[in-house]
C-alpha cells in the first residue's frame, strides 16, 4: 500500500508544472479575449446610433442600400443579405452561418469557464500534500511555499473563469440581438414581397 501511495504522490506532483504552464497560458488567453471584448464594446457604443437608424428604417419598410448602412458589424451583415437580393433560402443560410460563427466564439468563453476552475483546483490540491508533509516534519518554510502556490493557482483559475463568464454573458446578448435583427429584416422584406405579389395578382 505504501508503494501505491508513493506512486500516486509522484504522479500527482508531476502534474504541477504542466498545470502552472497551462494556467499561465489560459490567463494570457483570457487577457487577450478581455482586451478584444473591451475594443468591441467601445465600437458598438459608437455604432449604436447608426444601428438604431437602420432599425427604424426597417420598421418603416424603407428601401436599404449597402452604401447607406455604414461600416458596423450589423450593417456589414445586412449588406451581405442585400447582396443576396433578399433571396429567402440564401439569406437563411447566411444568417445560420453568422449564428454558427457566434456559437464558436461563445464556445471559447465556455471553455474558459470550465478550464479555469479545473486547473485552479488541480493547482490547489497538488501542493497541499507537500504542505501537509512539511507541517508534519516542522518545515514551516516548505509548507508556506506550497500554500502560496496553492492560493496563487486558485486565484488565477477563478480569474480565468470570471473572464469567461463575463464574456459569455454579455456576448450571448449581443449575438442574439444581432441574429434577431437580421431575421427581422428578412421577415419584413419577405412580407413586403408577398404583399406586392398579392397586389399585383389582384390587379
Amino acid at each position: 500500500m505504501r508503494y501505491i501511495t508513493e506512486i500516486l504522490n509522484w504522479v500527482s506532483a508531476s502534474f504541477m508544472l504542466p498545470d502552472i504552464v497551462l494556467l499561465l497560458a489560459a490567463m494570457i488567453f483570457a487577457l487577450v479575449e478581455l482586451g478584444g471584448f473591451c475594443s468591441t464594446y467601445l465600437m458598438l457604443l459608437r455604432q449604436r446610433r447608426k444601428r438604431e437608424e437602420i432599425m427604424n428604417d426597417l420598421r418603416a419598410e424603407r428601401e436599404l442600400s449597402a452604401e447607406s448602412l455604414g461600416h458596423g458589424v450589423f450593417a456589414r451583415h445586412l449588406s451581405e443579405l442585400i447582396a443576396l437580393k433578399w433571396d429567402p433560402i440564401h439569406c437563411e443560410k447566411r444568417i445560420f452561418d453568422f449564428s454558427q460563427k457566434y456559437e464558436h466564439e461563445l464556445e471559447r468563453a465556455r471553455f474558459m469557464m470550465k478550464i479555469g476552475p479545473m486547473l485552479g483546483l488541480m493547482g490547489t490540491l497538488i501542493p497541499m500534500g507537500p504542505a501537509l508533509a512539511g507541517l508534519a516534519s516542522g518545515d514551516i518554510g516548505s509548507m508556506a511555499y506550497n500554500m502560496q502556490i496553492a492560493f496563487g493557482t486558485t486565484v488565477v483559475g477563478i480569474f480565468i473563469a470570471g473572464v469567461g463568464l463575463l464574456l459569455y454573458s454579455v456576448k450571448r446578448h449581443w449575438f442574439a440581438d444581432e441574429i434577431s435583427g437580421l431575421q427581422y429584416a428578412l421577415d419584413l422584406k419577405r412580407r413586403k414581397e408577398e404583399r406586392n405579389h398579392a397586389e399585383t395578382a389582384a390587379v
